[in-house]
């Protein structure tokens, strides 16, 4: 109070900053102390800085809200006068080990700002990490974690500061938040050198150890293996004198149950054993000893065709051989099991008399009864391959066709011609009687006929060798492989020269000790922090339909006795809506109230007052919407009144519906194939829309509904070049909820009309997202089309 009246009247400045002054060195209270100093700051700056120098070897004895305002105070000083950065360093210094976060937090932004120097940001990088780690507060972990990622980026030529950062971000591992522990894994990715890699992958591996020893899993546990799998992937792909020490650890993976991370054990071995020769063996002895433990369809299926491809000696093929068999069981299938159901041969079971037990007959007397029981071997003993073949995954089948007839061909001519046919010969019996299992009884499925023709076209090649076949089993096979890590890596490369931040060579180069004080054009970073944190992130926009214009509704007509219209203020989770209201008549209206009402996943959180209105006036009246959820939501309502000196009911005017437009919360994002294809079999919602469209060309096309829906296109570029007369991508965003959209665009074009056809099949976990996507996508093409 006294602060506003000395602003208002013409009171001496000094005068008052001496009071302020005198007051701070008396009073003991922290929070009259903290708003006194706030007071002087504003009033009388010279002041304050004054006070502050007097006491400055007492701030670490603060109150954390004082300690909080002398943070900003230097911070602004130092601004607008970069000469006095030097009094104050120690000072910042000093607050890092306050007890207080939220006042090492601000500490640690200021002195990066007042210093760049080795030091200043090695101790600001350490205070980031010891409040990650030791905040309880997940959403404040990840917002410090954004700070140290720009702190990195800002300091990216700073070797030292990056290998002294990689073992610290490692203690943040520490969390149980799977959010925290994915995003610490991308930002260890971005800190990892020659210098530093031997160490994350050491400490890496022993956190895999020690999720790999736990007994009972949670998803949160298998998703953080994944997590890890990928990161050790990386480090051993980018840094190859690290596969040695990656491989092994990585292969303990195949016979878990979590079959995702499994997964990316397989990608990483593939890519291994096709880059790095010299690892070749051990990755084949390890993964021939893997292969019976393997608990996944997918998993053995990609380990069946590595071990098919690099398998090439005598030694290695013999031993594919011995654990195939070993994984198929007894042969021929079809005949064992007939004996194993009916117990008709020697030693399918275990007889045994059971202990004889006394039972009373009908007539009184006492009989004794005894029992013959069998001990039949349990599914748990059935070989691996063999259990998936009787539940009719024949597909499998035919990846070990591909297999065995990859090693036939490669066998060594120094193993003679009985060797070979006998190879050939075992090989041979595996695949009839595959075949034989999927046209009997005894499977759950019966076999595909694409599956029969496949394993008869394997047989046909063990046993004539056509020279075309030969080379494409043989040789082709492997450059496809060799072209597809390829083209992934330069991929990858492109992804990264993207990320580069280039200079112009006539860009301007600022200085800070040259800045003009009084300079307007100066940022100040803590204004636009709290500009951003209070009115969101603003999209850069040129489209006049996107402009603030659009988001104003005529809710009534013009020839109606009360106009209104809206301004829609939409800011992440909350709506304004900023109604105009219009008297058109030279009547006062009383008790004028704004009624409103919602549909989908939108909630009024007040409502309008009434209010009385003079003829011809006009007036503001503000109402806050909440919103739950991407659904297209619709704000709808009336606006009723009485006019002075009528009596009667009360006169209504209906307004018009608001339709909340979806795009204002889906932003674009990106996830890999593999998360693509399971978020696409998990999500039961499906909207099917049907493309028509005036434009000729699919990659504009394409364009145009990424600029609508705000998705993002995961097709690569390479996919989507050519001139073939079709287009398939996959398209992704988020909402600001959490939620997945999901998308996938089939276009043909006819050759002779160049008219696009097909269809947008978009997928979500709710109905609500699924329609409203679709309805988006119907309403940008029709606009399109009456352009």
């Amino acid at each position: 109070i006294l602060y506003q009246a000395t602003a208002e009247a013409v009171v001496s400045t000094q005068s008052t900053g001496e009071l302020i002054q005198g007051y701070l060195e008396s009073e003991q209270d922290p929070s009259c102390k903290r708003n006194a100093f706030i007071m002087l700051i504003h009033t009388d700056q010279q002041r304050a800085l004054v006070h502050l120098q007097s006491c400055i070897d007492e701030i670490g004895s603060f109150d954390d809200i004082l300690q909080l305002v002398i943070v900003e105070l230097i911070y602004k000083v130092c601004q607008a006068k970069p000469t006095e950065r030097a009094k104050f360093i120690r000072t910042v210094y000093n607050l890092l080990s306050s007890n207080s976060a939220s006042v090492r937090y601000e500490a640690a932004g200021t002195l990066v700002t007042l210093s760049s120097t080795p030091t200043a940001v090695r101790a600001a990088a350490k205070c980031y990490v010891d409040l990650v780690v030791h905040e309880s507060d997940n959403n404040v972990k990840l917002v410090v974690l954004d700070k140290l990622v720009k702190l990195q980026a800002d300091h990216c030529n700073d070797l030292a500061l990056q290998q002294e950062l990689s073992m610290d971000v490692l203690r943040i591992l520490g969390s149980t938040d799977i959010e925290v522990r994915q995003k610490t894994l991308d930002f260890l990715m971005c800190l990892i050198s020659l210098r530093n890699v031997k160490d994350v992958v050491s400490l890496l591996k022993k956190e895999v150890i020690r999720t790999y020893s736990e007994i009972d899993k949670d998803q949160s546990t298998k998703t953080y293996q994944q997590l890890l799998v990928k990161a050790l992937h990386q480090c051993g792909v980018h840094f190859p004198l690290t596969a040695e020490i990656v491989v092994p650890v990585l292969m303990d993976f195949l016979s878990e149950s979590n079959e995702k991370a499994a997964e990316s054990v397989l990608e990483f071995i593939r890519e291994a054993v096709a880059r790095f020769e010299n690892l070749q063996p051990s990755i084949i002895e390890k993964l021939l000893i893997s292969l019976p433990a393997v608990k996944s369809i997918s998993v053995l299926h990609a380990g069946l065709w590595i071990l098919g491809e690099y398998c090439t000696t005598k030694t290695q093929i013999l031993a594919l051989i011995e654990v195939i068999a070993k994984c198929v069981g007894a042969l021929p299938i079809v005949d064992t099991e007939i004996r194993e159901s009916t117990l008709l041969w020697k030693g399918e079971g275990e007889f045994k008399m059971a202990s004889n037990q006394s039972r009373v007959t009908v007539d009184g007397t006492y009989a004794t009864q005894s029992a013959l029981a069998t001990t039949i071997a349990s599914s748990d003993e059935i070989p691996q391959l063999r259990k998936f073949l009787l539940a009719g995954e024949f597909f499998l089948g035919a990846a070990l066709a591909t297999s065995l007839t990859k090693i036939t061909l490669r066998m060594p001519a120094a193993s003679g011609a009985l060797g070979q046919n006998k190879l050939n010969a075992q090989c041979m019996l595996i695949l009839t009687s595959i075949i034989h299992l999927g046209r009997s009884s005894l499977p759950k499925r019966p076999i595909s006929d694409d599956d029969v023709d496949w394993l008869s076209l394997c047989i046909r090649v063990i046993n004539d060798r056509s020279p075309l076949l030969v080379d494409i089993f043989t040789r082709a096979c492997r450059s496809s492989l060799q072209h597809m890590i390829g083209t992934f890596l330069r991929m990858e490369l492109t992804e990264t020269k993207k990320t580069l931040i280039r200079t112009d060579v006539d860009a301007l180069i600022n200085f800070s000790h040259l800045v003009n004080v009084n300079d307007n054009k100066a940022v100040d970073e803590l204004e636009l922090s709290l500009l951003q944190a209070t009115e969101g992130t603003k999209k850069k926009e040129s489209d006049m339909s996107t402009t603030a214009l659009s988001k104003v509704y005529q809710l009534t007509g013009f020839s109606d006795p009360v106009y209104a219209e809206a301004y829609i203020n939409v800011n992440q989770y909350d709506i304004v809506l900023d109604v105009l209201i219009v008297n058109q008549t030279p009547d006062t209206l009383q008790n004028l109230t704004l009624e409103l009402a919602t549909l989908g996943d939108l909630k009024l959180v007040d409502k309008a007052s009434p209010i009385t209105l003079a003829g011809n006036d006009f007036c503001n009246s503000k109402v806050q919407v909440k919103v739950a959820s991407t659904e297209t939501g619709i704000i709808f309502g009336n606006i009723v009144y009485d006019i002075t000196g009528v009596s009667g009911d009360r006169s209504c005017v209906v307004l018009n519906d608001i339709h909340i437009d979806i795009m204002d919360y889906i932003v674009p994002s990106h996830c890999s194939d593999s998360e693509f294809r399971k978020m696409w079999a998990e999500f039961e919602w499906e909207n099917k829309v049907a493309i028509q469209t005036n434009l000729v060309d699919m990659s504009t096309y394409l364009s145009h509904l990424l600029t609508c829906t705000n998705m993002a296109c995961l097709t690569p570029d390479q996919a989507l070049h050519g001139d073939c007369g079709f287009l398939a991508a996959n398209l992704y965003a988020k909402s600001v909820f959490g939620e997945d959209a999901l998308a996938n665009v089939s276009v043909e074009q006819d050759a002779e009309s160049r008219v696009l056809t097909g269809h947008i099949r978009i997928r979500a976990k709710s109905q609500g997202m699924a329609l409203s996507l679709g309805d988006k996508i119907t309403i940008c093409q029709k606009k399109e089309q009456d352009a």
